[in-house]
């Protein structure tokens, strides 16, 4: 494209005609030149949404810093489609220069601002934005605290796994669901504790989670906490805590043996899976029985037990 065409095209962007600003839009695109980068700014307060979310999209294909902040501005956009392709592009500026207008935006009232800004910070992975997002865990808004705490685990940043370790304490479950999963990126022993303590927490779901990190672990304590979680009242913990002693290969046979006749299919072909695992040769008996299951992926388990078992050297009858 010339210059010419480019003047010509920029020129267009203040045309009477939406379908003609949307079409220079589209021609500044092809160009992809810093040189349009005011003009496409401008056009982010174009009364045409199409134009905005077109407007948007070329900003992020040429990630100039510059468009930071209008961006920013955009998430706040009358709009749902000019909103969601801001958070896209905000996601894709990889330069250490769009950091300080990120940080600042963290300060915005809107709590789905501060969110959105805060996924992009991370994807920058630029160490002067982990202070920031330390203190975004104190965040009154459960949704900012949320993707602080996703965002620390995601960076792996050591500095804040105290930080991570008080939000296992935040009023809002889903945090403290993903803060289990955040701190599980760190792989520290000293951890166990902790998601230990998970286990109490009153939310299901906390619960799970920290069943299956511990499930990962390669600490000699997890596996008796493992054994504990068998007996919580929510099937869906019981199910994780049982496919977690097969992985680990926990000698927990009699209650993995009292699981086969659980109501609910899951968890008996989990429990199956991890007496297969163990080598159970007292399972044979129910293993067999189990065979002719209502479920076909219970009945698949338990023959793939049986046949564990006798691979590992034992005969079954």
């Amino acid at each position: 494209m010339s210059d010419m065409e480019l003047t010509i095209a920029i020129q267009q962007l203040s045309d009477a005609d939406a379908g003609k600003r949307q079409l220079a839009v589209m021609a500044l695109e092809e160009l992809a030149d810093a040189a349009s980068v005011d003009s496409l700014i401008g056009a982010l307060r174009d009364p045409d949404a199409t134009v905005r979310r077109l407007a948007v999209g070329v900003l992020e294909e040429l990630g100039d810093p510059r468009a930071v902040e209008p961006l920013v501005a955009a998430l706040e956009d009358d709009a749902p489609a000019v909103r969601a392709a801001a958070r896209t592009a905000l996601r894709e500026f990889r330069s250490g220069e769009a950091t300080p207008a990120l940080v600042a935006a963290l300060e915005r009232d809107d709590p789905d601002v501060r969110a959105a800004v805060i996924l992009a910070l991370r994807e920058l992975r630029d160490p002067r934005a982990v202070a920031p997002l330390r203190r975004a865990l104190r965040d009154p808004e459960p949704i900012v605290r949320r993707e602080a705490v996703t965002a620390l685990g995601y960076l792996r940043e050591r500095a804040a796994v105290d930080d991570l370790k008080a939000a296992l304490g935040d009023p809002d479950a889903s945090v403290r669901r993903l803060a289990i999963g955040a701190l599980a990126f760190f792989n520290e022993p000293g951890l166990l504790p902790d998601f230990v303590h998970a286990l109490a927490d009153e939310d299901w779901q906390v619960r799970r989670e920290a069943v299956i990190v511990l499930g990962r672990m390669e600490h000699p304590g997890a596996g008796p906490a493992l054994v504990r979680a068998l007996d919580d009242p929510a099937w869906q913990v019981v199910k994780e805590a049982a496919a977690g002693i097969g992985q680990r290969r926990v000698a927990a046979v009699a209650p993995l043996v009292a699981l086969l006749r659980h109501a609910h299919p899951d968890i008996r072909k989990n429990a199956a899976t991890a007496l297969g695992a163990i080598g159970a040769l007292e399972a044979v008996n129910r293993l067999t029985a189990l065979t002719n299951d209502d479920d076909v992926e219970v009945r698949k388990a338990a023959s793939r037990a049986l046949n564990e078992i006798a691979l590992a050297g034992r005969v079954v009858q």
